[in-house]
C-alpha cells in the first residue's frame, strides 16, 4: 500500500467527497482517504455491473452509499442499498457487493477494540 492517503494526520482538512470520486469506464476505482494505525477511510466509485466478490474483512467496516444503487450480499442474503444508505459489518462477515447502477461509496475499516 503505497498510496499516499488524501488526508494527513497532521493537520485539519476538509474535502468535498463528490468531488473526489472518480469512475472509470467497466471498472472500479478506488482511493485512500485517510489512514491510521487504527483504521483507514476508502473512497470508491464503481460503473454499472461491477463487483467485488465474496470475501472478508478481520477489521469491523461501515459503508455509507454517496450515490446510485448497490446489491450489498452479506453472508449470502442480498440486501439492496442507494443514496443515503450505510450498513454496518462486523468482522469476518463474509460479503460482496455488485453495481447494480454506478454508485459510489464510503468504506471506514477500523480495527476491533
Amino acid at each position: 500500500m503505497s498510496e499516499q492517503p488524501l488526508i494527513g494526520l497532521a493537520q485539519a482538512k476538509i474535502i468535498a467527497l463528490a468531488g473526489e470520486t472518480k469512475f472509470a469506464e467497466n471498472g472500479i476505482v478506488s482511493r485512500t482517504l485517510f489512514r491510521s494505525t487504527n483504521g483507514r477511510v476508502v473512497l470508491f466509485g464503481f460503473a454499472e455491473g461491477q463487483e467485488l466478490t465474496e470475501h472478508t474483512s478481520t477489521q469491523q467496516a461501515i459503508i455509507q452509499i454517496l450515490s446510485g444503487e448497490c446489491e450489498f450480499c452479506l453472508a449470502g442474503q442480498p440486501h439492496n442499498l442507494k443514496t443515503g444508505d450505510m450498513l454496518y459489518m462486523p468482522p469476518n462477515l463474509p460479503h460482496a457487493v455488485k453495481a447494480t447502477k454506478q454508485f459510489s461509496m464510503l468504506l471506514t475499516l477500523m480495527k476491533p477494540a
